[in-house]
């Protein structure tokens, strides 16, 4: 029988829950840990948080210690946007340990290149220290708007703009603080929510946007940042309950790489809480349907190129779906960074599609 890597799922949020789900099946993998901060989750089922129909007999602890001695490495799925120095000194412990960390949760080091140098040092010393590696990624930002958006521009022969585009409805997305608080729906126009604040934009997908430049021979020397947002025209009702008319319904984000004085690379977000608001505005394929979403790479150039992706998970949303497919992505680039020297990892250097061996490849036949 072929080894497999033990995974310590670290969180039980949306993310945590997702790679619990994916590991009970993951070829070449096998859910080793549950850490939780929770004591009231302490001591339960993993299948309990991911809604399984089967017990995994790996029960959450909050003993990190315990956790890190049983596993060969980590998914660190614990939120990273309000708490980010906690989330580095808890991937630094982890990477101390001897564990290979993944994780979508810390914005900056989706580009390590362009990450705060204090965390670079930290986790780089103790990668090397555990002989260990670490991988920031996600899918947007992440897998969807720079290794796909680069493998994309190999089927072109010449090429203008690249432009990555999430557009997601979020009336059946059933996350207040991100949808509300981070995002500001149902907010007053009059104030300007967390996630477009100036600066905040480039923080979070800047390192995709220097990714794809880095990867496809460009230096990109700017990025500015455009935000349309438009109110609801009427009250419209979601699984969060209502969104009041005249409240922010939706929003238009572009992120601009430039390069030379030219937009080179732009990732934009067209996100609404209705599928009935900003009609005018880029639309999903099937956006008629609640909740729909779709990420998009379209490349202007010979030829003019769009790839259109969406994802689908039995009985949940479509951001269940993306959530699955980057759980899926990070998971998936465990056994090539078990190989690899120790250090810190981007999303250009770990292929889409790390080989296996065909043993385990033919596990994903179903």
């Amino acid at each position: 029988m072929l080894s497999q890597l033990g995974v310590a799922v670290w969180g039980t949020g949306n993310m945590g829950t997702t790679a619990i789900r994916s590991l009970t099946a993951f070829p070449g993998l096998r859910l080793a840990g549950v850490i939780t901060s929770s004591e009231d989750k302490a001591g339960r089922d993993a299948a309990a948080f991911a809604g399984l129909d089967r017990e995994t007999g790996i029960a959450a602890t909050t003993d990190v210690a315990a956790a890190l001695a049983g596993c060969d490495a980590v998914a660190y799925m614990a939120s990273g946007d309000i708490r980010p120095d906690e989330a580095v000194a808890d991937i630094e412990r982890c990477l101390r340990s001897g564990a290979h960390v993944v994780t979508p949760s810390l914005y900056s080091l989706y580009d390590p290149r362009s990450a705060p140098p204090d965390w670079v040092q930290r986790l780089t010393a103790a990668a090397e220290e555990g002989r260990a590696t670490l991988l920031v990624s996600g899918v947007d930002p992440g897998w969807g708007n720079d290794a796909l958006a680069v493998t994309a521009a190999g089927l072109c022969t010449r090429i203008r703009t690249i432009t990555c585009q999430e557009i997601f409805d979020y009336s059946t997305y059933n996350q207040p603080y991100a949808v509300t608080v981070s995002c500001g729906f149902g907010g007053s126009m009059d104030e300007t929510p967390m996630m477009l604040l100036p600066t905040i934009p480039t923080m979070v997908w800047g390192g995709n946007i220097r990714l794809i430049g880095r990867g496809l021979g460009i230096e990109i020397d700017d990025i500015t940042e455009e935000v349309e947002r438009v109110a609801l025209e009427h009250t419209v009702e979601t699984v969060m309950g209502s969104f009041e008319k005249g409240t922010q319904g939706a929003f238009y984000l572009k992120v601009i790489g430039w390069s030379a004085g030219r937009r080179r690379v732009v990732i934009e977000h067209i996100t609404r809480i209705h599928p009935s608001c900003a009609p005018d505005w880029p639309q999903p394929d099937d956006a008629a349907a609640g909740g729909a979403g779709d990420h998009r790479v379209i490349v202007d150039g010979d030829p003019q190129l769009t790839i259109v992706v969406r994802a689908d998970v039995p009985g949940g949303t479509r951001a269940d779906g993306g959530n699955t497919t980057a759980t899926n992505r990070l998971l998936g680039a465990l056994p090539w960074l078990a190989e690899q020297k120790p250090g810190i990892y981007d999303g250009l250097d770990v292929p889409l599609h790390p080989p296996l061996p065909a043993q385990l490849e033919a596990q994903r036949w179903s």
